[in-house]
């Protein structure tokens, strides 16, 4: 029987179809080891344990979490054989595994983020007061889901949540929030906040959190973000990249809508205090104007008494200069026959007939004679 003869490439090419075939897909966990990036692109290192050592191989935009030797790790990964004959891990997914591991890496990934500049406070933006449309990116069956609602509804009310239902842990949460909120920034009629939120759990569950592009992706939203994820003591990357930051996700709810109880006693001790202030002010003025009459009365009362005096004095010089009064003392009004008052300038000859009025009686006379003074 003769024995059907490959090349190598045909060689290799078969057994990367029976690995294929046989494991489309292996999880392992290890040590990593002789980590390095080639080219600013792609991704080599080690995977060990005590017995044995896995060549593994990825890209560097796959990789979601910084990675140095030490870390112990768990990898999604694709069996396959190198053209060059070395049997290597091609990674799908990439996860630091356990609490010293999970540390370090966040530690990793946040001092670069740092030295960036991503989490300065003179980025951060203030939430909207009393937003009235609010995105929400949480798993719909979560009990942070139900919480959030829960108080944002007993505090406020009326508030429109647009919710966006995302796997919040696993491989594919990080992928499915960054669509979210992508989805949310290219909404012509923006809504006025993102808020992302999960509830408490292990380190390895909150690690989707911590995952470099989800952590960029918060930071470059268009639309302010607020994130509440895990318990009070838990605190993401994500958290840190937000434009705030709430402990849980209940205190989401309660940083993003008042409390309407503590607004209305709030209106109504505003409103008690403005009357007290109305009232208080009603009073000054009334007595202000109180002051101000009496002041005005006595000034008009004065100059009434000053016109009076003035008024008195113009009737004495009246009646010193009424004509009736001059009679009473001995003098005379004399007139022509056309009623015109004689005064110097009045041309009187002799023959004219004048009148002469007297105090107690009115004379037709006759001039004989005119003699000039």
């Amino acid at each position: 029987m003769l024995e059907t003869v490959l090349s190598v490439s045909d060689c290799i090419a078969l057994v990367n179809q029976t690995l294929e075939f046989a494991y489309p897909a292996v999880v392992v966990e290890g040590e990593v080891a002789s980590f390095k990036v080639s080219k600013q692109k792609y991704v080599f290192f080690d995977l060990k344990d005590q017995q044995g050592v896995l060549s593994c191989f990825t890209m560097i935009y796959q990789l979601r979490q910084p990675l140095e030797d030490g870390m112990t790790v768990r990898v999604v990964a694709q069996p396959r054989l190198t053209a060059w004959g070395k049997f290597s891990l091609t990674i799908r997914t990439i996860q630091p595994v356990g609490e010293g591991s999970i540390k370090r890496s966040f530690e990793l990934l946040k001092a670069k983020l740092t030295e960036e500049g991503l989490f300065d406070s003179q980025r951060k933006r203030p939430l909207p007061v009393m937003p009235s449309r609010i995105g929400l990116i949480a798993s719909v069956e979560s009990a942070g889901y139900s919480d959030f609602l829960k108080i944002l509804g007993n505090r406020w009310g009326g508030v429109e949540v647009v919710v966006a239902d995302v796997l919040v842990q696993g491989a594919e949460a990080s992928q499915q929030i960054m669509h979210a909120l992508s989805h949310f920034n290219e909404q012509p009629v923006p809504v006025e906040v993102v808020v992302i939120i999960r509830g408490g759990g292990s380190a390895e569950d909150l690690a989707v959190f911590n995952e470099e592009p989800l952590v960029r992706a918060v930071a470059a939203s268009r639309i302010p973000t607020l994130v509440g994820v895990g318990h009070e003591i838990d605190t993401s990357l994500c958290d840190q990249a937000a434009d705030v930051r709430a402990a849980t996700p209940s205190n989401a709810a309660q940083l993003l809508v008042p409390d309407r109880q503590a607004v209305l006693s709030d209106v109504a001790h505003k409103q008690r205090y403005l009357m007290e202030r109305l009232e208080q002010r009603e009073r000054t003025v009334r007595t202000l104007v109180d002051a101000t009459a009496v002041t005005l009365l006595d000034a008009m009362q004065r100059a009434l008494r000053a016109r009076q005096k003035e008024v008195v004095y113009a009737v004495g010089i009246l009646k010193q200069l009424d004509p009736k009064t001059v009679l009473r003392r001995g003098y005379a009004l004399v007139r022509t026959r056309q009623g015109t008052v004689v005064n110097r300038e009045t041309p009187v000859t002799a023959g004219d007939q004048l009148t002469v009025e007297l105090n107690h009686a009115i004379l037709e006379v006759g001039v004989q004679h005119v003699n000039k003074k």
